[in-house]
C-alpha cells in the first residue's frame, strides 16, 4: 500500500504504537547508527517531531517550507536551507497532507527536492501519517515511491490510527529501507529497539488492518469508505473557501480549497484565535491551525462569519 511493488529485498520493518511511535524509533535508530546526525524539519512541522528530537539530545535544524504571506510553499527557501544538509543528516519530509499547514510540494517540486538531497548524501525520513486523505492512495505514495527508488538508504514512518478508523488502537509501522546485504542487520536492530522500548507492540490495531487488506471484500469496502472521507474533506474546504471568500469579500482564504489532508493554518493573529473563542465558542490551536474534518456542510458558514467579524 505504502511503496507498491519492487522493496521487499530492501525492506525492513517494524510494528509500533502508532506513527508516532515509529518516529521515535526512527530517530533512535539514526542515533545509534550516527551520533552526529542532525535531523532537519520543516518550517512549521508537527510540533511532536521537534519535542521528540530535543528529549533524545539530537543535533536539529529547520529548513523553510511555509509562506505565511501566500500560504503557499516557499521552495527558494526551502531548496537554500537544504543546502546546509551534511552526509548522512536526516531530513524529515511529510510524504503527504502537510501537518500543520495543509500545503504540499508538487511532483516536479518533490523531484528538484530530492535530486538534491540525493546530491547530498541525505537520509530521507518520511512521514506519512494521512495517506488517502490527500488526493488518493496511490497518489498520496506518488512522493514516497520517488523517495524510495532513488536513495539507497530512507526510513518511512506510517501510520493506520487515522485512515482506517481506529486512532486509539495505535497502529503505525516503521519501514527502513536499505540494501538487501544489510536488510537483516538493519531488522535486527530494529527488533532490538523494539524490545528495549516496550518489548513488544500491541497488536490489536495491526491485526485489524491486517484482516481488511487480505480480504478482497474488506479492503474494497475500506477503501471506498475512505476515498468517501476524503473526498468530504475535499468538499468541506471549497465550500470554506467559498464562504470566507463572500463573508470577507476577498480572495485571502482560497488557499483553504487547494491545500490537501485534515489540517490548514488559516492566518489569523493569537488575538484573532482568542477572540473566535471568548466571543463565538469557536476553538482552534493558537498559530490558527484546523482540523478539515471537523467541520460539516451546517458549521461551515457559521466558522466564515466568525472569521470575518474579526478580522
Amino acid at each position: 500500500m505504502i511503496l507498491g511493488d519492487g522493496f521487499a529485498d530492501r525492506a525492513a520493518s517494524v510494528a509500533t504504537p502508532g506513527g508516532t511511535g515509529a518516529i521515535r524509533q526512527a530517530l533512535e535508530l539514526i542515533r545509534m547508527a550516527n551520533p552526529q546526525a542532525k535531523v532537519w524539519m520543516s518550517s512549521p512541522t508537527w510540533p511532536n517531531h521537534p519535542s521528540i528530537v530535543k528529549y533524545l539530545g539530537m543535533p536539529m535544524a529547520e529548513y523553510r517550507y511555509f509562506d505565511a504571506a501566500t500560504r503557499g510553499i516557499d521552495l527558494a527557501g526551502l531548496m537554500v536551507d537544504l543546502e546546509g544538509v551534511a552526509e548522512g543528516d536526516a531530513v524529515l519530509l511529510h510524504g503527504c497532507c502537510h501537518n500543520p499547514t495543509g500545503a504540499n510540494l508538487s511532483q516536479p517540486e518533490w523531484d528538484q527536492v530530492i535530486a538534491l538531497l540525493a546530491a547530498k548524501g541525505a537520509v530521507p525520513f518520511v512521514d506519512l501519517a494521512y495517506q488517502g486523505f490527500g488526493d488518493g492512495l496511490e497518489a498520496d505514495a506518488a512522493a514516497t515511491r520517488k523517495i524510495a527508488a532513488a536513495f539507497p538508504e530512507v526510513l518511512i514512518a506510517a501510520s493506520c490510527s487515522k485512515n482506517f478508523g481506529i486512532y486509539r488502537e495505535r497502529t503505525g509501522v516503521l519501514i527502513a529501507l536499505t540494501s538487501p546485504d544489510r536488510r537483516a542487520v538493519v531488522q535486527g536492530n530494529l527488533a532490538y529497539l523494539n524490545r528495549q522500548n516496550y518489548s513488544f507492540p500491541p497488536d490489536h490495531g495491526a491485526r485489524l488492518v491486517t484482516m481488511i487488506l487480505e480480504d478482497e471484500a474488506l479492503r474494497a469496502d475500506w477503501k471506498a469508505e475512505l476515498e468517501e472521507v476524503r473526498l468530504n474533506m475535499l468538499s468541506l474546504r471549497r465550500q470554506l473557501a467559498e464562504e470566507l471568500r463572500r463573508a470577507t469579500n476577498s480572495d485571502r482564504f482560497d488557499f483553504v480549497a487547494s491545500h490537501r489532508g485534515m489540517f490548514s493554518r488559516l492566518g489569523l493573529s493569537e488575538a484573532q484565535v482568542e477572540t473566535l473563542r471568548t466571543k463565538h465558542g469557536i476553538y482552534m490551536v493558537s498559530d490558527s491551525r484546523i482540523n478539515i474534518a471537523g467541520l460539516n456542510a451546517q458549521t461551515v458558514p457559521v466558522l466564515a462569519a466568525a472569521i470575518a467579524s474579526v478580522i
